[in-house]
């Protein structure tokens, strides 16, 4: 294999023998290949691509696609029925949920199981070990056996083996669409950390995600290759084929035709179809948790923040609010040094950690910086109208710094300070909804 590739697929193919009664493999057994009593099912048909060493790619298809087929053979725990598979570097791999887990083992038994599979020694392991079970996180259930675990915990103890067998490739799932939010943001941060040096074969039907963590993407169907390329392309094309066949629509480019300049003076800056929507299952409703206190963070301590909430507009703290209204974030801190120009800001991410919006309080007061003095309390308020968002979780990590937006010391970051879960939403499509000012239809005859 060429030095700078990780994996290669090269004409995979997979076929099941598929049998409509038990009998029927008696009967082909006895004939031994004389008379053909089965169907032959290809789940992948000449599968080829290749992986170089260090790429991110992402896998996207429909259910039974091939998708599993394909990360299983790449795996090494199923073997083509043709074709050739070559793979440069340790894989680790997040698969079904609990696949390689023996359910009558206890958690700390299923770690050295499974790290040992993956090609560490017991040495190794007993040096890992600690680290494993803090990124779990699972406490004394660590010492039970894994069939008492709820689904989210498995998905937590597979995690954190994987992240702690020092793999060259990394092989993600569907399964991290399980857990809880905190837990699937501290995933992604691992991930992203390991694609800066790693390779990574991603599997979502999340094309947004995928765009999002690939530079590449391969897309199949009905078990052959259908595009190999960018992953922006594969996953308009992929979702172009997805209402083709749905809806039975036809994709065609119209010119271009310059719109009519309709600027009016004054408008409203509220969505007119909110009172509607608001009063239908479309409502967008969020709930918003309380700040957390025990938040994963890091910085030189010479601030912390001491609490984060959401505000409506009578500067009361919110447990719910519904997208479109008006919100403010408040940020809480403490100065436990001099800090000569003090940066409040946040950023919003959803559960794959992909960044929604955010902001910091430089800019504004760029030109009248405050001065923070040891032991005094401070904050940050940012109002803004809440996005309406689909339905899914999503966290607000905070931070404070002092000097400028390009140079500057980090006194305090705090990864998730708050979560709020999106119960109900009217977005169709795209990773947030803005509050239209105006939406206007017409006929002319």
């Amino acid at each position: 294999m060429c030095s700078d590739i990780a994996i290669r697929v090269k004409n995979i193919t997979k076929t099941y023998q598929i049998y409509d009664r038990p009998q029927d493999r008696l009967k082909q057994s006895l004939w031994r290949g004389r008379k053909q009593f089965f169907r032959e099912f290809k789940a992948l048909d000449d599968v080829s691509f290749e992986v170089k060493k260090g790429e991110t790619v992402g896998i996207i298809g429909r259910n039974g696609s091939g998708k599993s087929t394909l990360l299983q053979i790449i795996c090494g725990t199923l073997a083509p029925t043709s074709g050739t598979i070559e793979v440069n570097g340790r894989v680790a791999a997040l698969l079904e949920l609990g696949a390689g887990f023996n359910p009558e083992f206890t958690g700390k038994e299923n770690i050295y199981m499974n790290a040992t599979i993956l090609g560490l020694s017991k040495e190794e392991i007993d040096n890992k070990y600690d680290d494993i079970v803090a990124f779990a996180d699972i406490g004394s259930f660590i010492d039970q056996p894994v069939k008492s675990y709820s689904s989210g915990m498995y998905v937590r103890l597979a995690f954190a083996v994987i992240a702690h067998v020092d793999a060259d490739i990394l092989v993600i799932d569907e399964a991290l669409a399980v857990g809880d939010v905190f837990f699937t943001q501290k995933c992604m941060r691992f991930l992203r950390s390991f694609m800066k040096q790693g390779t990574v074969l991603f599997v979502s039907h999340d094309t947004s995600a995928v765009v999002n963590l690939c530079p590449l993407a391969v897309w199949l169907q009905n078990g052959r290759t259908q595009l190999v390329a960018d992953a922006k392309t594969v996953c308009e094309k992929y979702l172009e084929n997805l209402y083709v066949e749905q809806q039975d629509i036809r994709s065609e480019k119209e010119e271009s035709k310059s719109l009519p300049n309709n600027d009016k003076n004054n408008l409203k800056r509220v969505d007119g179809r909110l009172k509607y929507i608001n009063q239908s299952k479309y409502r967008n409703d969020i709930e918003i948790f309380k700040f957390n206190s025990d938040a994963e963070h890091f910085g030189d301590g010479s601030a912390s923040v001491t609490g984060v909430c959401l505000l409506n507009e009578q500067s009361e703290p919110l447990s719910w609010v519904v997208g479109g209204d008006g919100v403010s974030l408040l940020v809480k801190s403490k100065a436990y040094q001099l800090i000569q120009r003090p940066i409040i800001g946040f950023f919003v991410k959803d559960r794959l950690g992909q960044v929604l919006f955010g902001d910091n309080t430089y800019i504004t007061f760029i030109d009248k910086p405050l001065q923070v003095k040891e032991g005094d309390t401070f904050s940050a308020k940012f109002s803004f109208a809440m996005p309406v968002l689909p339905q899914g979780n999503y966290t607000i990590t905070v931070a404070i710094a002092d000097g400028t937006q390009d140079e500057h010391t980090q006194c305090c970051w705090v990864h998730d300070a708050l979560a709020f879960e999106s119960h109900a939403s009217s977005v169709t499509c795209g990773l947030a909804g803005v509050p239209m000012l105006e939406v206007e239809m017409e006929v002319q005859g």
